[in-house]
């Protein structure tokens, strides 16, 4: 596996993403309604979901009064309008009842250094200036426990058909392909159709192990043994191919596949879910939970049914995420009725993000060869238009090649 940090000096047009909180106990004590909503929407958030949570009104006098005979959780978050001398002797009473690792978060209405400062030195972990959102709390949270991981936090794209046959698969192949070429950053493909995934014919790779030994073998999970499962295509691209057999059946749990996510996120920046058009709980959550989540739909009336189906579910679990996208795949089929784009996005309120010609030939040729789209025909208008979605999924500009001139060629041979 390629162990790669993010580029700082790369132009981004969204923030990285945020690290999931581990297993911690949280109380708050607010004195406004409006910041105990924001703290209980922020407690349904996927990056939450393992944090126990406990809003409470009362704010800093009904913290002291509940620790005076309770032991602390690992953090407790105070919202105080007080002045700053008040602010700081409710701390000073609370933390006479402070178990040892707690940390403390202080939500006030002063914007002030100094105060800033004087709160750091009696060891209080954060302070946040009202109003805040959800998205900022959780942040604030997450940097606690992660800030000194080195490893950065990679990005998931879950990529899935809305029906069988419109070409997730591909998609995810080619899109996984340019992310790694255009952006010049490892990327993984993880194939999780077990039984008949085609990663491993679409890049002609034919690897003895794969995702199956990491999914079955929980104990023995660890970053050593998912980087011997991988199977390099590029200096900048992986897979984790599926077995592609029958001889077992793949009944999974809900989190059968998160100790694996969670250590490619910290060793990739980018991760390729190519998920199989099913319906179960570990799918849905894997869409509901990635960064990105890209559903593919050919224009046919079930295509639409489906995809508006899946929008309206996802759209419910992702609250605090970009919306899903939706790529049309197969345009202008011959002879075949479709819906027209305009129509298509119309029926699911939303502008397609990235629409795909049908093209029998070129997509053909490149999976009986074992090649990507790029690879065929470089430079086409169907590699340009993975470059773009590329771009999009990642929402990060592409690194720019530096070109030869034209007489550096000749100049080699003449110097030579």
């Amino acid at each position: 596996m390629t162990k790669e940090r993010f580029d700082p000096s790369a132009a981004t047009l969204e923030a990285a993403p945020i690290a999931p909180l581990p297993r911690i106990s949280l109380q708050a004590f607010c004195e406004t309604a409006d910041l105990a909503g924001t703290l209980n929407e922020a407690a349904n958030d996927r990056r939450m979901e393992r944090t126990h949570v406990k809003v409470n009104m009362g704010g800093a006098p009904a913290a002291v009064e509940a620790y005076r005979t309770s032991p602390t959780p690992n953090v407790i978050v105070i919202e105080s309008s007080a002045s700053r001398g008040e602010m700081l002797e409710q701390l000073s009473a609370l933390a006479e009842y402070c178990d040892a690792g707690t940390k403390v978060v202080v939500i006030g209405r002063h914007n002030d250094i100094p105060l800033y400062r004087e709160l750091m030195a009696r060891a209080v972990s954060e302070y946040l200036v009202q109003p805040v959102g959800v998205m900022e709390f959780i942040a604030a949270l997450s940097q606690l426990y992660n800030q000194e991981v080195a490893a950065p936090v990679g990005r998931v794209i879950a990529i899935a058909g809305c029906k069988g046959g419109v070409g997730s698969s591909c998609i995810a192949h080619n899109l996984a392909w340019s992310i790694a070429r255009e952006l010049d950053s490892a990327t993984v493909i993880v194939d999780l159709d077990m039984a008949f995934g085609t990663t491993g014919l679409d890049f002609n790779q034919d690897p003895p192990q794969g995702i199956a030994e990491a999914v079955f073998s929980p104990d023995r999970l660890d970053a050593n043994l998912v980087d011997r499962l991988l199977s390099k295509c590029s200096e900048k691209l992986s897979i984790l191919a599926a077995p592609a057999t029958v001889e077992r059946v793949y009944d999974l749990t809900e989190t059968a596949f998160d100790p694996l996510i969670e250590i490619l996120r910290g060793s990739t920046p980018y991760i390729v879910l190519d998920i199989p058009h099913v319906w179960t709980a570990w799918a849905r959550r894997l869409l509901s939970t990635a960064d990105e989540t890209f559903i593919v739909a050919s224009p046919e009336l079930a295509s639409l049914r489906n995809a508006k189906s899946l929008l309206d579910n996802l759209r419910a679990a992702r609250r605090n995420d970009p919306a899903p996208r939706v790529v049309l795949n197969g345009i202008g089929m011959p002879k075949r009725p479709e819906i027209t784009i305009e129509d298509f996005g119309k029926g699911l309120e939303l502008e397609p993000a990235a629409v795909l010609p049908f093209n029998a030939k070129l997509f053909g040729g490149a999976s009986n060869n074992g090649q990507m789209v790029a690879e065929v025909e470089d430079g086409a208008k169907m590699a340009a238009i993975f470059d773009d979605l590329a771009r999009l999924a990642t929402g990060r500009v592409a690194v720019k090649r530096e070109r030869k001139g034209f007489l550096e060629p000749l100049l080699a041979v003449l110097k030579g």
